[in-house]
């Protein structure tokens, strides 16, 4: 990939926290200065360490995303390589995980190995070589198939590809899923990435901060819905059965997959890189045959919703086009969650660096609505 270097660059550093009374009088954080991500959900716009993430997708690689998250600049050949170290020493690690890569849910083995880990992994550039190793030797143990070593040559997508299918893939693939792995790797404080910042704040280390963010991942409110929305394409079929489908749907009181964010009142800003990467992939000779599917769907329940729910703003979600982009390139949708955090490792790192920076405990207040004793 051909990372563009002019105009991208790191935001400065030095967080704070906002510390603000309380409804009881006491303090409280409730809320977090940060340099790392933005996200405008009226207006549909993330920023990430400075820039629109359409400026950054498909313009520079995942290791180059990590280096701007982390205070660097694109193509530091530092952080590239130690990337790549990360991913040689994980696969060294694989011996000593037990049957934690043997658990049948791809984020269950994900978070069982990461924690085994030591604190000789509490870096961003090597928790980032290891949950893509971990990810990529649980897909091919699911397929029965023994664990690739990595090459530390590869660009980390190009290796997280060929340690899962044995071969290098095509670089119309790597870049594919370069853009994927940038599109995710920040997104603001959502559930996962505060579950690392509050972790951290207590003092513990990076390795703890991202095993809990991978816990709150597996949730299905949270990062659990590339896979269905790929069995929804499945039932649908066809192009013209996408209306009907819909509105049995939603006749039956069924959630449409892919449709409505709960910060975004606009289509997502990340649906539609991923919906032009998955254009770009099919370009390039790859087969993308969901792609025209899965734009008749996004219509058909756009309409349907807007009519049902006037008032409630349901667009699609960055999950509607990972789901294609990501059987495009040639993942099974049983390692879609698992890739989400290869991408994500790199944002939750960059939040545990911001916060150890505050060097304050994150307790939220809450108020008391029980009982009081006599």
């Amino acid at each position: 990939m051909e990372a563009i270097h002019s105009g991208i660059s790191a935001p400065p550093r030095e967080p704070s926290a906002n510390r603000v009374p309380s409804a009881s009088g006491l303090e409280g954080v409730v809320a977090a200065e940060t340099r790392l991500g933005e996200v405008d959900g009226e207006r549909g716009r993330l920023v990430i360490a400075g820039h629109d993430v359409e400026r950054l997708a498909g313009e520079i690689a995942f290791e180059d995303v990590v280096a701007l998250l982390g205070g660097s600049t694109v193509g530091d050949p530092i952080i590239h390589r130690a990337i790549a170290e990360g991913r040689v020493l994980a696969f060294a690690r694989l011996g000593g995980l037990g049957d934690a890569l043997d658990r049948p849910d791809g984020m269950d083995a994900l978070r069982a190995a990461t924690a085994h880990l030591d604190e000789s992994f509490a870096t961003p550039e090597r928790l980032a070589g290891a949950v893509a190793v971990f990810a990529a030797a649980w897909a091919r143990g699911r397929a029965g198939k023994a664990p690739i070593a990595p090459d530390p040559s590869l660009s980390h997508a190009a290796d997280y590809l060929r340690m899962i299918d044995g071969e290098a893939p095509s670089a119309a693939r790597a870049f594919a899923l370069d853009t994927y792995l940038v599109t995710v790797s920040d997104h603001g404080m959502n559930a996962s990435t505060f579950a690392a910042r509050v972790v951290t704040s207590t003092g513990s280390d990076m390795v703890s901060a991202v095993v809990a963010a991978i816990g709150t991942l597996k949730g299905p409110l949270h990062g659990g819905a590339p896979g269905p929305v790929l069995d929804m394409l499945d039932a649908i079929g066809t192009p013209e059965a996408a209306a009907a489908w819909i509105e049995g749907e939603l006749l039956a009181g069924r959630r449409i997959m892919g449709m409505g964010h709960r910060i975004y009142r606009v289509r997502d800003p990340r649906a539609a890189v991923l919906e032009l990467a998955t254009q770009r992939l099919g370009r390039s000779g790859v087969r993308t045959g969901r792609l025209d599917l899965t734009r008749a769907v996004e219509r058909a329940a756009e309409g349907a919703l807007r009519a049902k729910y006037p008032a409630r703003p349901l667009r699609a979600n960055v999950e509607f086009y990972t789901a294609v982009l990501l059987d495009a390139i040639g993942l099974d949708r049983t390692a879609f969650s698992p890739t989400f955090a290869v991408g994500r490792t790199a944002g939750w790192c960059a939040h545990a660096v911001e916060q150890r920076a505050v060097g304050k405990l994150i307790r939220p207040d809450s108020r008391y609505i029980g009982p009081m004793p006599a």
